[in-house]
């Protein structure tokens, strides 16, 4: 097993903040952080891609069209490109200026104090070249004990194993995938230490086979409180939540 703030016993499930605690602030942005902080969240789940000048960014979709005031993809920007919009006023007014963070603005944010589930946002079989840019930024902050790297894509978490043998896994999963990708058929041959399940596709008999495989069950984007109770009998490891102060009190 990997040596992992991740990995310490606990009689509950982990409180992970979804993009932050997006529900009442922009989503992947340091005031959502810091918020989820605020909330009692045990860590942050974030996206993470390249800018055009290889720097490690903050932002769930592959274009900044929908969450700020630009256009265009985040690969084909610098990171001065970048920072020049606003990724605040389209959630609500008074967060009008706030910025996409880089991933190394988070850790300083955050102090060491959370969790950070890094989602590495890279659909291509051969790479863009995310993941050693990253992994640079994680032993920089010294952040190795406390984040786990996620994926969709099972070739960009083996690509990224060689540059992080240290540091935990978890292979995304979502019930509307295709096949190949829902029932995780490359799972044997991707380093993993944890699974990252949808809400609608978990139960009993997913959460025990992933046990007996010694795998977490992290389980994704968990909103309702009735759906938090259920997954939190099922014995999951983890729930990613939008709203973190409500999985905390149903917790407590």
């Amino acid at each position: 097993m990997i040596e992992s703030d991740w990995f310490i016993p606990r009689d509950r499930p982990l409180n992970i903040a979804h993009r932050g605690a997006s529900a009442t602030a922009p989503q992947n942005t340091l005031a959502a952080f810091r918020r989820a902080l605020e909330l009692g969240a045990d860590g942050v789940e974030l996206d993470v891609h390249l800018s055009a000048d290889g720097v490690p960014v903050v932002m769930h979709n592959f274009e900044v069209d929908e969450l700020t005031d630009g256009a265009g993809r985040i690969t084909d920007k610098t990171l001065a490109e970048l920072k020049e919009l606003d990724a605040g006023s389209k959630f609500a007014p008074e967060f009008a200026g706030e910025r996409i963070p880089t991933l190394a603005e988070v850790f300083e944010a955050l102090e060491n104090k959370l969790l950070v589930n890094v989602e590495l946002k890279d659909i291509s079989p051969n790479g863009v070249g995310l993941e050693a840019p990253v992994v640079e930024v994680v032993r920089k902050y010294g952040m190795e004990s406390k984040v786990l790297f996620s994926s969709f894509n099972p070739f960009t978490l083996r690509r990224i194993r060689p540059y992080a043998r240290d540091i935990p896994s978890g292979l995304l999963v979502a019930h509307d995938l295709p096949a190949q990708l829902r029932r995780a058929w490359l799972g044997p041959f991707t380093p993993h230490e944890a699974r990252h399940p949808d809400a609608e596709m978990t139960d009993a008999r997913l959460v025990k086979w992933c046990h007996a495989r010694k795998l977490r069950v992290n389980v994704w984007t968990v909103n309702d409180p009735a759906e938090m109770k259920r997954l939190i009998t099922l014995g999951v490891d983890g729930i990613i939540t939008d709203v973190p102060d409500v999985l905390g009190a149903i917790v407590r």
